[in-house]
Order: structure tokens, then sequence, then C-alpha cells
């Protein structure tokens, strides 16, 4: 018999809710926030309230693109952590309420063990196949950069991680000095393409282990910003795409650097990327040329599924439905990963 799995997403800015049928997506839901846009970065007190107008309609449009009736339900699964409690609370309450008048169980979601999981969503792309255990997966995010050893469904050990600021928060800050719009990370991709990523240096931090920083390449990216400005004003729109090239190649140089170590270290050859930066197209390039070179068999989620979305929610929550790992009612949100 089929498992009908809810899941809910509401971690930062975006609202998603999805319905998934075993590890098949029936819908994939997702409201955006551009209220954020004019402040240049997401408002916490301003998404937690755009999550309370959005989530009733997103689950509402979710069912009905599902086909499904919300009996047939089998649990409601939802991001528990980390993020931003604001937004958090909204999906958890709502989870809590929507699935006990139901009669059903709920299930939480680690979002960025989830988007691992991603890689199981079942998928039409020709010679797809998931991830065979153990893999190796650089989650990188505007919040997280971590390299973690996936072994199986339910088990994870991170081998590495950002000691101060994430990669996707590199690029958007890089992107917020140049007075690029909100959100910076595909803007950034976007220009990076017309432009000579040779064109400036930056420093790349030497880091122990198979940890990361990214606060000195923010820092080095200001001050040569800073410093060029203070010599022509319009230096940023002279050089905007090759800021961007530069700045790019720097944090994915450091990113595919830190990963081929992972690999050497665990003779892990089975790659996977997750994660909203790993919607990068020079990433997805750069992993795909890398692996080619060292034998690695290599996956990359589909877009949809790189940023934040509720399908990944549910895959999580589908697995964790047939480990009866169910949660309680008295189950609250956390802002940061508690591994």
């Amino acid at each position: 018999m089929s498992i009908f799995i809810l899941g809910i997403e509401s971690s930062c800015d975006d609202t998603a809710a999805a319905v998934l049928k075993d590890n098949k997506v029936l819908a994939n839901i997702i409201a955006g926030q551009d209220v954020h846009k004019k402040f240049g970065g997401v408002v916490p007190e301003l998404a937690s309230r755009a999550h309370q107008q959005n989530i009733v309609p997103v689950v509402d449009v979710a069912l009905k693109t599902a086909g499904i009736e919300k009996i047939q339900l089998n649990a409601v699964a939802f991001t528990r952590g980390p993020g931003l409690l604001g937004s958090l609370l909204v999906g958890i309450s709502f989870s809590k309420a929507f699935a006990m008048g139901l009669g059903i169980p709920i299930i939480e979601a680690d979002h960025l063990k989830a988007h691992i999981l991603s890689h199981f969503i079942e998928s039409e792309k020709e010679g797809y196949r998931p991830p065979s255990f153990p893999f190796l997966c650089l989650t990188v995010s505007g919040g997280h950069t971590q390299i973690v050893v996936v072994k199986s469904h339910h088990e994870f050990e991170i081998i590495g991680r950002t000691l101060d600021d994430a990669a996707g928060e590199a690029f958007d800050k890089a992107a917020k000095i140049m007075g690029l719009p909100y959100p910076g990370g595909p803007v950034i991709d976007k220009l990076a393409k017309e432009g000579n990523d040779m064109a400036f240096r930056f420093p790349k931090p030497e880091v122990p282990s198979l940890n990361f920083s990214f606060s000195g390449i923010k820092t080095s990216f200001l001050y040569l910003v800073r410093d060029h400005l203070a010599k022509d004003n319009q230096f940023i729109e002279k050089n905007k795409t090759g800021l961007a090239a530069s700045i790019q190649r720097t944090i994915i140089e450091v990113l595919m650097e830190k990963l081929k170590q992972a690999s050497e270290k665990t003779g892990i050859r089975e790659i996977a990327i997750a994660g909203g930066v790993s919607a990068n197209s020079a990433l997805r390039e750069n992993l795909t040329e890398v692996g080619k070179k060292n034998g690695w068999q290599v996956h990359i989620p589909e877009f949809s599924y790189s940023t934040d979305n509720a399908a990944m929610i549910a895959m999580a929550g589908y697995f964790k439905y047939l480990n009866h790992d169910f949660a309680g009612q008295d189950v609250t949100p956390y802002a940061r990963s508690k591994d």
C-alpha cells in the first residue's frame, strides 16, 4: 500500500508544501516573499508574518495539485530546524494542528539532512539512480557549509564544516558589496558567465582538516572593492562581471579542494551536493569535471530540489515513517543544528 506524506517547509522565507506518494512527488508548491528585497536580506519578523498568510493556501494548492484528499494522508512531516524560530513555529504549529485534526502522526525533519535526502526523490532524468551508501555530500547554503558521510537514510556523520561564514553567505555578501539585488547568489552566477574569473585574486584560507572558513574571502573582497572605489567611483560598474567571476571561482575552488581531500581520506567515490548553493551552475560544472578526473560517481540534485522546498522534507518524513519515528505534540523548533 502506498504511503502519502505531506511535507511542510518554513525555515526561512519560503512557505512550501509538498505531497509525496512513497518517493514520488505529486505536488511541490512554494510561495516566496518579495517583501525582503527592499531590505537586502530576510527580516525574521516579516518572514514569520508572511508564513502565517501563506501556509493554508500553499497546503490547499498542494493537495489539489496532488489530486488527493487530506484523509488519504498517512503523516505530516515538517522542518524542525535549523532556521528562523518565528518561521519554524508557523510550520510546526500548523503541522501539529492539521495532523491532530486528521488523527495522523507528525514527523520532524532536519532541514540539512532533508537537503541530502532529496537525492532519493524519484526522478525521470535519464540515467538517474540514487546515491549508494556510504556517500559524501557537500551541503552548501546561505547558512551552512558541511561535508557529510551519509551511511544510511538515518545515519549522518559531519566530517567538515565552516568555522565561521557559509559559502552562500560569502556569495550574498559579495553581491551586496557590489550593490546587486537580493538574493545575490543567483545574480553573481549569471554575471560570472560573462566575466574573466582570473581578473582578480583573493587569498584562500588555510584551515586545518576538512573544515572551511569564508570570512577572510569576504573581507578580502570588501577591501579590494573599497580601495579601487577610492580611485575610481565607477570601478564596480566597469568590473562587475570580472568581480563576480573571480569571487565565484575562489569560493568554488575552496569547496572542491576540501571535497577532494574528503574523498581521499575516506576512500568514498560516491559524491553528492545539496543545498541552495548547489543550484550554482559553475559549482555543478566543476563538480562534474572534478568527478570525471577522479573517477567519482557524481550526484547533482534537480534545480527544484536545490533551493528550499517541501518535497525534501516529505522525503525525509517518508523514511522516518517507515521506521515509525514519530514526533510528539510537545516538539519545539531549534535555530541551530544539533549535530
